[in-house]
């Protein structure tokens, strides 16, 4: 699926934008489905708590910003199980991360109009970490991104300094979203990666990243799918100790190594 080209850039700048990875015909069945299930599951809320918001927001719009999400969208609806499972999309994959794929989790990140979430500059790694790089995040758009909506924006590279410590915890001590130093990373120095409906973007667990707020009347609505190789154990976080579906390849025993844990 990927030219060499491509792959260099991957692995040199730690992202890639896919164009029209989806049909326009299976983004609006997913854009349907995504608007069904915030209906019926997602929540909203502050969204990531910690002292970056008051580096991001002045505080009449940070008592404002709201988040919209959810996460597994593939066990509460098929068409989301068949798009985590797309076979375009596992042979991008492959060409990443090597010929066996697992499938991790899915997360809905949607920026409601006006006062919609920003994001700190930080990885994905302690959200749900795992012992080295082989870990691909994609950004499913179910609608146009830029400037004004708060596209995704990386810093160029950035995968290469491996797992970073973040800011976990508020100035009185009490726990917080991860996040890196808002006096040390900064979204100024970030590349921004606009795209289409239908569209991915894929990223390195190790790549930082983050985004502005949106400012415009329509919500922003993007469905992270993470993927890794099956031998990169996870240590801590979101799904620990479940395992995935393969979506490319096969799961190669290693000695002493049992069935796998179901229940």
């Amino acid at each position: 699926m990927l030219s060499p080209d491509q792959i260099q850039f991957y692995h040199e700048q730690g992202y890639l934008h896919v164009p029209q990875l989806f049909s326009p015909e299976e983004i609006t069945e997913l854009s349907d489905e995504l608007d069904r299930l915030v209906q019926d599951w997602a929540f909203t809320d502050e969204g990531w708590t910690g002292p970056w918001r008051q580096a991001y927001m002045t505080p009449e719009v940070e008592k404002r910003s709201k988040l919209t999400a959810m996460h597994d969208l593939q066990f509460y609806s098929a068409a989301w199980a068949r798009a985590v499972i797309h076979p375009r999309l596992a042979e991008v994959l492959c060409d990443l991360l090597g010929p066996n794929v697992e499938f991790h989790h899915s997360t809905m990140h949607i920026k409601p109009p006006q006062t919609g979430h920003p994001f700190p500059m930080h990885q994905d790694n302690p959200f749900y970490e795992h012992e080295n790089g082989s870990y691909v995040d994609v950004l499913v758009h179910l609608d146009d991104t830029f400037h004004e909506n708060g596209e995704i924006r990386f810093l160029a590279g950035s995968h290469k300094l491996g797992p970073l410590d973040h800011v976990t915890r508020m100035p009185d001590g009490t726990p917080c979203s991860p996040h890196l130093p808002t006096d040390q990373y900064k979204l100024e120095d970030t590349v921004p990666v606009p795209a289409k409906r239908g569209d991915v973007v894929l990223f390195s667990i190790y790549t930082i990243h983050g985004s502005y707020i949106n400012q415009t009347k329509q919500p922003r609505r993007l469905v992270r799918v993470g993927y890794r190789d099956p031998h990169n154990r996870q240590v801590g976080g979101h799904s620990l100790g479940r395992p995935g579906l393969m979506v490319h390849g096969y799961r190669e025993r290693r000695d002493g190594e049992s069935l796998l844990k179901l229940d």
